[in-house]
């Protein structure tokens, strides 16, 4: 008997706690906005400031109470007066000779005050001549200009330099004040304090003032490749610029020199960095490139690649100026590269940094806070054992809760496999909803309604994402209210199954060396160690209290991850404005949806806990067509005048194609204005410009029968834009910018090879298109052999430019035909001269044409000309 009344006893028990456990109450609808509300503040108020987060500007004043430290106002009167000597293009007065004077002046004053009896200072004006393969471009350079300063310590044992290099040069129109003005003045003044001061120093330091980095990359290979120092430089801080101030960020290190990174962790006072940045630059995620690839790639040297990126809009453009450069920029960067120098002229590794290339490093900041770094090794040992412990977690949560409910473990299995398969298919949703919205805005010629205003990501984005994750698990624990697991148990094990979801995701992304895996490894392991807190105090079989552990522990990776989409809005925005082949919104979209995998999964589940949680949760599936519609009206149109333009480039141009040689007919003649949209909106200005005046869209020419359609084309990075421009009719331009094609020699080398020595004259800055024709092959020339080697596709483009020296450009063409029959053309070549900078040989129809676009637009403009003949 007594047996039996235990036995009623312990089932009474248990299904006393099993009225508790299945207890479904749930919160107030109303708490809803709070709680969401929350997390909006916490973004406001703590991750944006933080990301601008900048020391306050020293004066002066200040170096006298503390000698030895960086002075950001004295950077900043000296970028004042650089930036006031206007557009600094290759080839100009400005660049050549103004630019440089005024570096050696403050050189000069700088070698003045510098304590002679420490440090030995040369300097040199370097003027250099060659060319290199640049992509699929031939970049050949001519009299280029360096300024380079080498201080090095008074009876140095060791011939090691530390090269700190940036470029004054700018583009076309633009005073190249944060692009990458900025950065020269930051390293006077690091010039300054060193020489000055009492620094010790181990080894040398080389300050490349790079005079052709726009053209581009001309300055550091002529350098590297070039220099008397350049053999002893062991390693490179290369310091540029994609906007206008703000943090500089460190998004290339080594490659495979992680000891670099080691010094910038531990003597970096304002970090700004991340894996991730780097991993998306060396796949290409980023339109640009700079002098690192070359230090890189010509003269195996490691290094750092840092570049500020605030307000990318004015990057490239005549809003490009001092006064848009935050103050304190001076002091953070100035700061930042003053420690890293210092520490690095002093480096043990400095003097063979061969003997510690020891594989690549793992590296983040949490918001500026503190910097986070560690060997790639580690990285894997940190991201398996976290991926273990939320196995052994989730499994250890399944048998706890078996024995807290009395169900089976089998089917609590089952039901885990149920929620994680709506989790896949929330997930999916979400991407889903995401990619057809990002489709349809391109497709109905709507991209970009978030360009200047950036709140419109959240309606297109983040909303989509929200609500497809949300609605599935909502509807199904709406509809599972009489039989089934708990609700508390039941959205456990929903994230449960996130989790699980993003641990094997960390895995794959190891087992193929993706280093970016740190940051799915941070979302899971602070889930897990909320699960391992609930565990521990029993608090998972509560109603609510689970809640508060959980909630803690999302706070950081909540601030981490939108910290990084920030960030990455911050950067990759504005890019898209000079991007047009791909579709920006894919891009926007997909990592939009990728961060709210990461900050929100396991926080959209918790609003299936209110009342009403579908009618909550589908405020956000509202919010999206709201702001769809938003993006078709005047609302969200993408551009405003000098924050936000739209970029477009102009050249007056006449064209002349011949049948023949110089010599022979001329097939077509015309001239005017040939204008290339770079963005993803390329016809928001043909209403404007076409309608009611008396400008018409020329007929696009055969692009079969003319190389690059017959546009005059600048540079490579107008390649991909070519088949979105167009050609205006107008009057001739002025004279002075046309390219002229000599045919020295012709010879037979044999039956079946014709060698050509041409020589080419004119404008600084010429394109050159070449074009076998009739069967015949490029066999030799006397340029880099690279892209003859490397079979690049015809047609073979060459980029000439000279500095100082106009002396003609003489080159040989060799072809090789298997026929010996050579009747017909050899080869095509088109010339593109271009005059792109001193503004008074722009005529006044050209103005008049140009004050044709709206306000909004940021036309570059220039003379040019398009000649094309058959040889």
């Amino acid at each position: 008997m007594s047996a039996g009344k235990e036995r009623q006893a312990k089932m009474k028990s248990k299904y006393e706690n099993m009225k508790i456990i299945y207890n479904r109450s749930k919160i107030g609808w109303y708490w809803a906005p709070l709680f969401v509300s929350f997390w909006f503040l916490l973004f406001y108020i703590v991750v944006i400031p933080s990301f601008h987060r900048m020391p306050k500007l020293k004066t002066v004043e200040d170096e006298r109470q503390k000698p030895g430290q960086f002075i950001g106002e004295r950077a900043e009167n000296t970028l004042l007066r650089l930036s006031k000597i206007g557009p600094k293009v290759v080839g100009s007065a400005a660049n050549e000779q103004v630019a440089v004077q005024f570096l050696l002046s403050e050189i000069n004053d700088i070698e003045g005050r510098a304590r002679t009896d420490l440090y030995d200072i040369e300097k040199d004006v370097q003027i250099a001549s060659g060319n290199y393969l640049l992509w699929s471009m031939v970049n050949v350079y001519q009299s280029v200009q360096n300024v380079v300063v080498k201080v090095s310590p008074k009876n140095a044992t060791s011939e090691a330099a530390l090269l700190i290099n940036s470029h004054f040069d700018s583009v076309p129109g633009s005073s190249g004040a944060g692009d990458a003005g900025m950065m020269c003045v930051i390293m006077l003044e690091v010039l300054r304090v060193i020489t000055e001061f009492e620094t010790p120093l181990t080894y040398s330091i080389i300050f490349l003032f790079n005079g052709a980095e726009e053209n581009p990359l001309q300055g550091s290979h002529a350098f590297i490749t070039q220099h008397p120092w350049a053999p002893n430089v062991k390693a490179v801080i290369n310091l540029d610029s994609a906007g206008s101030g703000g943090r500089e960020i460190l998004f290339q290190s080594g490659p495979d020199h992680p000891w670099l990174m080691k010094y910038y962790g531990k003597n970096i006072v304002h970090p700004f960095a991340s894996t991730i940045g780097e991993e998306l630059f060396q796949n290409g995620f980023v339109p640009s490139e700079t002098d690192y690839r070359v230090f890189r790639d010509f003269g195996n040297i490691p290094g750092l690649d840092m570049a500020q990126t605030l307000n990318g809009y004015v990057y490239h453009t005549k809003y490009d100026r001092f006064n848009l450069i935050p103050r304190r920029t001076y002091q953070l960067t100035g700061e930042n590269i003053l420690a890293l120098v210092k520490a690095l002229a002093n480096a043990e590794e400095l003097e063979n940094p061969s003997k510690h290339a020891e594989g690549h490093m793992i590296f983040f900041d949490m918001l500026g806070w503190f910097f986070v770094y560690y060997p790639e090794g580690t990285g894997d040992i940190i991201n398996i054992s976290v991926c273990v412990l939320v196995c052994i977690t989730i499994v250890g949560y399944i048998w706890i809760m078996s024995s807290s409910t009395g169900m089976f473990r089998r089917r609590i299995w089952a039901k885990f496999g149920i929620l994680t398969a709506l989790q896949v298919a929330g997930v999916g949703l979400g991407i889903v909803l995401v990619i057809s919205i990002a489709l349809f805005l391109d497709a109905v010629n709507l991209p970009m309604s978030w360009f200047s205003q950036n709140w419109m990501l959240f309606g297109l984005y983040f909303c989509p994402m929200i609500f497809g994750m949300g609605i599935v698990p909502a509807i199904y624990f709406s509809r599972t209210k009489e039989h089934g697991l708990p609700l508390g148990y039941g959205i456990q094990l929903l994230m449960h199954s996130h989790c699980l979801i993003l641990t094997v995701v960390t895995a794959v992304m190891v087992s193929y060396r993706i280093r970016s895996a740190f940051i799915i490894m941070i979302c899971i392991g602070f889930y897990t160690l909320s699960v391992l807190i609930n565990m521990v105090t029993k608090a998972h079989k509560t109603n609510f209290l689970w809640l508060i552990p959980h909630c803690i522990c999302q706070l950081l990776p909540f601030m981490f991850y939108t910290y990084c989409c920030y960030a990455f809005y911050v950067v990759f925005v504005p890019m898209q404005g000079r991007e047009c082949n791909t579709n920006p919104e894919i891009l926007m979209g997909f990592f939009t949806a990728l961060m709210v995998l990461l900050f929100a999964p396991f926080l959209v589940p918790l609003f299936c806990l209110f009342r009403k949680s579908k009618t909550i949760i589908s405020m956000f599936g509202i919010c999206t067509i709201v702001f769809i519609i938003f993006a078709a009206t005047p609302i969200a149109f993408p551009y405003a005048e000098k924050t936000a333009a739209q970029r477009f480039f102009a050249v007056h141009t006449a064209r002349t194609f011949h049948n023949g040689d110089a010599a022979s007919t001329i097939s077509h003649a015309d001239s005017g204005y040939f204008v290339m949209p770079v963005d993803r909106r390329p016809h928001t200005v043909d209403d404007i410009l076409f309608e009611n005046t008396n400008y018409t869209k020329a007929e696009r020419m055969d692009c079969d029968s003319e190389l690059m359609c017959g546009f005059p084309i600048y540079s490579s990075r107008w390649l991909n834009a070519v088949d979105n421009s167009y050609f205006v009719p107008g009057p001739e331009p002025s004279k002075g910018y046309v390219p002229t094609l000599t045919i020295l020699d012709k010879t037979s080398k044999s039956e079946t090879n014709i060698r050509f020595d041409l020589e080419i004259s004119g404008p600084d800055h010429t394109s050159i298109f070449i074009l076998p024709l009739n069967d015949t092959k490029l066999v030799d020339w006397s340029f880099i052999k690279d892209p003859l080697d490397q079979n690049v596709k015809p047609p073979y483009y060459v980029y000439w430019s000279y500095a100082l020296d106009p002396k003609p450009l003489q080159f040989s063409l060799e072809f090789e035909h298997e026929n010996p029959d050579w009747s017909g053309a050899t080869f095509k070549i088109a010339l593109m001269g271009h005059r792109i900078h001193d503004d008074m040989f722009i005529t006044e129809d050209f103005r008049e044409f140009l004050a044709t676009f709206p306000p909004w637009a940021h036309v570059s403009a220039w003379l040019g000309s398009y000649n094309s003949w058959q040889l």
